[in-house]
Formats: structure tokens, C-alpha cells, sequence
């Protein structure tokens, strides 16, 4: 009996090691069992932050493990995206993916990764437009005036970003382009510290993705001239669209979840499943609207198919812009 039920042990074991190579169908089920290191690619404050902090913190309450943010600035966000793709396909460790990834693509002449290749996408979470914003010290109140200004005053413009390659300078860089303006780049680690200047007036211009600049637009102390997208956000209903003044302008900014490209299907089912019901939870739906953007509830493929289609998009501006970093 003894050894009948060995047997019996030992086939069970290579069934779930065929189902699931990484521990065993019910592993999946139970993902996951320790806490989770969710790798942002920027310091605390910008939008990347705020949104991993909000998700990760609602998973943490629902799954029973911490999803701990761990902030890895630097290298226009390489840095934690590398991190990721060289990280143990287990599941336990997760990348918050923002525009950069795309961008970077085709920006950076010597990855050592490639995104689409080495990341496997999870779940998106949403998309939401930049917003084009001076500080109060700038004379111009709309786009126009803005574009007179810098014309004006060329060589005295500074535009800063969270970093080269973020959706936010390569909306600078377009922007540039198709209103034939010159402003100089001033790349900061993180949107924070690029905010925290333009409050002081070292800076003049910032083209930011909502979540992190929406709430000194809202006080006053700084002021959004247009949003990026096509059609007006609901967010700042009396703020004009760039592309009023500018046609055919248009970015936004897409964000969602990747793990390293080996990680069992069950967990990114899995993870996929949780995020999604997480994002549909009224609170966190009204949270992420006030921020910018609807919920992008999505399958793991129909994110892969947004993020190839971002990264030939993001392409066409580089190449425009003639942008790139060794």
C-alpha cells in the first residue's frame, strides 16, 4: 500500500510539473505566497509612482501579500527595466510599464534588452494625455501665445522632462518640431524633481503626463496651456487640445504591467485576472478618471498588441525628431 501510494505521490508530482514547470498547477492558484517586488523606473512623486503605489496597494489588500514599490530611477528607466528582464521568471517580480519602454525602443542605440522580446505584457492599466503646463511666471495663457513667446525669446525656454526618452520630453520634441519653436531640454530623474523646478521657476514648460501634475494645475500654482490628446480630457474640460493650434499633434501615455518573459502563463493569467478586477472596483476606477484616464481593462495579448503599436508610434517621433542615446 506504502508503495502503491508513492507511486501515486510521484505521478502526481510529474503531472504538475508537466501543467506547470514552475511548481505545479495549484502553485498558480495560490500565487502568490510571498510578497512581490513591483520595480518603478523613476523616484517617488511622478506618475509611474502614483499609479504602482495605487494598484500595488490595492493588490496587496486583496491577494494577502505586500506588493512592495521598489523605486529604481535612472538611465531613462533601462535601469528597472533591466532589472526586471534579468529578475527569476516567478512571479515575483513585476514592472510597472510606462511610455518610456516604448520610446526607448528606438531612442537608445545599446540596449541591452529588448523590450517586446524580454517582457511579457500582463495588463494595462491606462492611458492619459500629457499635459502641455508653464509656470506662472510665463507671460503666454494660451498656445499660441506660447509659441510667439518662444520665437521671442529664443535660447531663454527651458522645457524640462522627467527624463530622455519619456513620453514627456519626446512631446516636448514633437511639439517643437510641427511649431518650428526652439526650447532647451532639461532632463531631471523623475517628474518630482522636474515639478519641484518648475514651481521655482528654473524651468518653464513641462509636457507631463496627468497623474502627477494634474493636482498644482487644479491649486493654481501652475498652469496647463493644452493636453496632448486628440480630443479634450475630462479631467480639464476648459483646457484646449495642442492640436487646436497645431493640427495633427497628438500624444498620451500608456501604462500597465510586464514580468520577465519566461513566468509561467498560469501566473500572468492569474495576475492579469486580479489586476482587472481590481481596476473595475468603483473606488479605484474613480481614482484613476481623477487622475486622467479610464480603466484599460485588457487581456495579456490585447496589451501586447497596444504596446507593439505604441512602440512603432513612438518610432516615427524619434526618427522625426532625430533624437537618440548611446
Amino acid at each position: 500500500m506504502n508503495s502503491r501510494r508513492a507511486a501515486i505521490g510521484l505521478f502526481a508530482i510529474g503531472l504538475a510539473a508537466m501543467i506547470w514547470p514552475g511548481g505545479g498547477a495549484s502553485a498558480a492558484l495560490d500565487y502568490p505566497t510571498r510578497p512581490v517586488r513591483f520595480v518603478v523606473g523613476y523616484p517617488p512623486g511622478g506618475a509611474t509612482d502614483i499609479l504602482a503605489r495605487l494598484i500595488g496597494q490595492r493588490l496587496s489588500e486583496k491577494l494577502g501579500q505586500q506588493f512592495v514599490i521598489e523605486n529604481k530611477p535612472g538611465a531613462g528607466n533601462n535601469i528597472a527595466t533591466e532589472a526586471v528582464v534579468n529578475a527569476e521568471p516567478d512571479g515575483y517580480t513585476i514592472l510597472l510599464v510606462n511610455p518610456a519602454n516604448f520610446i526607448n525602443a528606438s531612442l537608445y542605440t545599446n540596449l541591452k534588452f529588448n523590450f517586446i522580446r524580454d517582457i511579457a505584457p500582463v495588463a494595462s492599466f491606462n492611458r492619459v494625455p500629457n499635459v502641455m503646463t508653464v509656470n506662472n511666471s510665463v507671460p503666454a495663457k494660451t498656445v499660441s501665445e506660447f509659441i510667439a513667446y518662444a520665437k521671442a525669446n529664443p535660447g531663454k525656454v527651458n522645457m524640462a522632462s522627467s527624463g530622455n526618452g519619456t513620453s514627456v520630453h519626446l512631446s516636448g520634441e514633437m511639439f517643437m518640431g510641427m511649431a518650428d519653436v526652439k526650447m532647451q531640454h532639461v532632463p531631471y530623474r523623475g517628474a518630482a524633481l522636474a515639478i519641484t523646478d518648475m514651481l521655482g521657476g528654473q524651468v518653464q514648460v513641462i509636457f507631463d503626463n496627468m497623474p502627477s501634475i494634474i493636482q498644482h494645475i487644479r491649486s493654481g500654482a501652475l498652469r496647463a496651456l493644452a493636453v496632448t490628446t486628440t480630443t479634450r480630457s475630462p479631467q480639464l474640460p476648459d483646457v484646449p487640445t495642442v492640436a487646436e493650434t497645431v493640427p495633427g499633434y497628438e500624444a498620451s501615455a500608456l501604462f500597465g504591467v510586464g514580468i520577465p518573459r519566461k513566468t509561467p502563463a498560469e501566473v500572468i493569467e492569474k495576475l492579469n485576472k486580479d489586476i482587472n478586477e481590481v481596476l473595475a472596483e468603483p473606488a479605484i476606477k474613480a481614482r484613476l478618471i481623477d487622475l486622467g484616464g479610464e480603466p484599460l481593462i485588457s487581456t495579456p495579448a490585447d496589451f501586447g498588441r497596444m504596446i507593439s503599436a505604441e512602440t512603432e508610434k513612438w518610432e516615427k517621433v524619434v526618427k522625426s525628431a532625430g533624437a537618440h542615446v548611446e
